[in-house]
């Protein structure tokens, strides 16, 4: 038998070498796929980094839009991990820590910086540490439960507070180009900074929106075009009335089920809230479950 025909016999039907390029591929795809929720929260860390260093340098707006662009990557990593199926305790724990940077120190930078809370000496950075530590405990308590009621976050969002401040800076930026030279006392913005942090802690069920389906919905797709244009025509006042409003629905909604006595379904394995009619007592949170506040 010749030297060719022994080669010949040798080597693997072509067939067969195909498919074996094709899984080699394949698993390149795989690991970009299982990689790429890591790398987006990676740039949600970088931009609350950055919007720490613009903060730190007198630059409240370009934190400002950093913060932003942090919530915009926050939103993305959690949606990909579950497209490409690579959700893990290791990424949900990754997602907090770069939470804790954008959304609880960034923020209190930012607030610490452009309010002027220097001015308070060491009350100024105290009160802008309470945002950090709740925002962080907020973070935490989220990996454990992800809320006592379906469809509602137990405190205020993260990302919500983070907005609210975000929102200001913008306000305070629109006030002053219309010449009205609008500053908010550092007591305010210090008052305001301690009262989004206790409300980040409090049990207050906020509307995760979860249940709200525009698919297939004309009105509602309507809708959502009309909120889009209005966000950008102006975003210094429109951002600030949505960011308030629905920082204010918490407490506004609390205590008018608890005049009425109504109560919000319960998540699975947890109690109906209390009101005057329902005395019922808040018990062990439930399991930990994924949520769209950016763990997975």
């Amino acid at each position: 038998m010749s030297l060719k025909a022994v080669e010949s016999e040798n080597k693997p039907p072509r067939r067969a070498r195909k498919r074996r390029r094709g899984r080699r591929g394949g698993t390149a795809v795989g690991t970009f796929g299982s990689l790429l929720p890591s790398l987006l929260t990676t740039c949600n860390l970088a931009a609350g980094f950055f919007a720490i260093v613009r903060a730190s340098t007198g630059d409240p707006l370009t934190a400002s839009y950093a913060i932003f662009v942090a919530a915009v990557f926050d939103m993305l990593d959690g949606r990909a991990a579950r497209l490409t199926g690579s959700e893990s305790r290791f990424g949900a724990e990754y997602d907090s820590i770069a939470d804790t940077v954008s959304f609880g120190l960034a923020p209190a930078v930012i607030a610490f910086h452009s309010g002027a809370l220097i001015d308070l000496k060491w009350a100024g950075w105290v009160m802008a540490f309470v945002y950090t530590a709740c925002g962080s405990l907020r973070l935490a308590r989220f990996n454990v439960s992800s809320g006592r009621y379906r469809d509602r976050f137990d405190g205020l969002p993260t990302p919500a507070a983070a907005g609210m401040v975000v929102s200001t800076v913008w306000f305070g930026g629109f006030l002053n180009s219309q010449g009205l030279g609008f500053t908010l006392p550092p007591v305010m913005v210090a008052t305001g900074l301690v009262a989004l942090g206790l409300l980040m802690v409090s049990p207050i069920p906020y509307r995760s929106f979860k249940e709200v389906n525009i698919r297939g919905s004309y009105s509602a797709t309507v809708l959502m075009v009309i909120m889009a244009l209005v966000l950008i025509l102006e975003p210094g006042i429109s951002f600030f009335a949505i960011g308030l409003a629905y920082v204010l629905s918490g407490p506004v909604a609390w205590w008018w089920r608890w005049r009425t006595g109504r109560a919000l379904e319960a998540a699975d394995e947890a109690p109906a809230e209390p009101g005057p009619n329902n005395s019922g007592s808040p018990t062990a949170e439930s399991a930990p479950t994924s949520g769209p506040e950016g763990a997975r």
